[in-house]
């Protein structure tokens, strides 16, 4: 589903600063670094085979869809779409002349919406610490959690602008056909998210490398990894009618690791009778 520019006009933003410090460290810095998930083959056979084997494995990660999954797509993109018709209405939390241009109010009303359907459905924000190789950031997005047939809880990621994460400026056309590739509204597993996001940093890195670019650190697969699968604190979405919205911290030690749900017995999705598999 193809999202209009001025819903992620936030993140072209920031996509065109990262650029401009991409083009600016172009002719400055070599590339040393030491992820990895890289290629360091410079001749083109190796090039050639390098990027047909990150379609191979970007066309399977995102292949592993489930049923449950697909539906949840589909409400997703409908509740986008809604949002879109009602265009005119006005942002209650920027003061911006449509809700439409607005990315919270957009991760707001589709959680809402989710939650309407039967979903239990959060907005969620992850935050993360400076390391040595990474600085701090944080990111928002929307998840739902699903029960499986044997009682486990799984989260599902809701991410509204996926492909423009992965933006970069001055992209080989291999890394270029990657990002087109990738949905623009990206509903999925966490384990599946995780071999998305590792392929296209990998892809980024060998990209900056034919490029003779420095890679920021902002494009490392650690970073990206903790936009959706770091430590996030879980917000429920609020129903028209209701009043205070139940919050839920989310706490792991590493990106890595399985997340285990601690929230708070409120914001259980008690209204949910039917049990689905993703």
């Amino acid at each position: 589903m193809v999202m209009e520019e001025a819903m992620d006009g936030e993140m072209s933003l920031s996509n065109m600063v990262l650029g401009f410090f991409e083009e600016a460290d172009r002719e400055r810095w070599p590339e040393n670094d030491d992820d990895d998930e890289g290629s360091s083959g410079g001749h083109a056979a190796e090039s050639k085979a390098f990027w047909q084997a990150q379609h191979s494995q970007l066309h399977e990660a995102l292949a592993k869809t489930s049923p449950a999954e697909s539906r949840m797509r589909g409400d997703t993109e409908e509740a986008i779409k809604n949002m879109r018709a009602a265009a005119a209405a006005a942002c209650s939390c920027t003061g911006r002349a449509a809700v439409g241009d607005c990315r919270r109010c957009m991760l707001r009303h589709v959680a809402e919406r989710l939650r309407d359907a039967g979903y239990n459905s959060a907005l969620c924000k992850s935050k993360w610490t400076r390391s040595p190789d990474i600085p701090s950031g944080e990111h928002s997005y929307v998840d739902v959690v699903v029960q499986t047939r044997s009682g486990k809880a799984v989260r599902v990621v809701v991410e509204l602008s996926f492909r423009a994460e992965f933006e970069v400026a001055r992209a080989s056309a291999g890394y270029r056909a990657l990002v087109t590739a990738l949905p623009e509204v990206f509903v999925g597993r966490s384990d599946r998210l995780r071999a998305v996001v590792k392929v296209m940093c990998a892809a980024a890195k060998q990209c900056m490398k034919e490029n003779n670019m420095h890679m920021g650190p902002w494009r490392k697969h650690k970073y990206m990894q903790s936009k959706w699968l770091g430590t996030h604190e879980r917000t429920a979405a609020a129903t028209a009618a209701a009043t205070p919205v139940v919050a839920a911290v989310v706490t792991v030690g590493s990106p890595e690791k399985q997340t285990k749900f601690m929230g708070s017995i409120l914001s259980l999705d008690f209204a949910r009778t039917a049990v689905e598999v993703v």
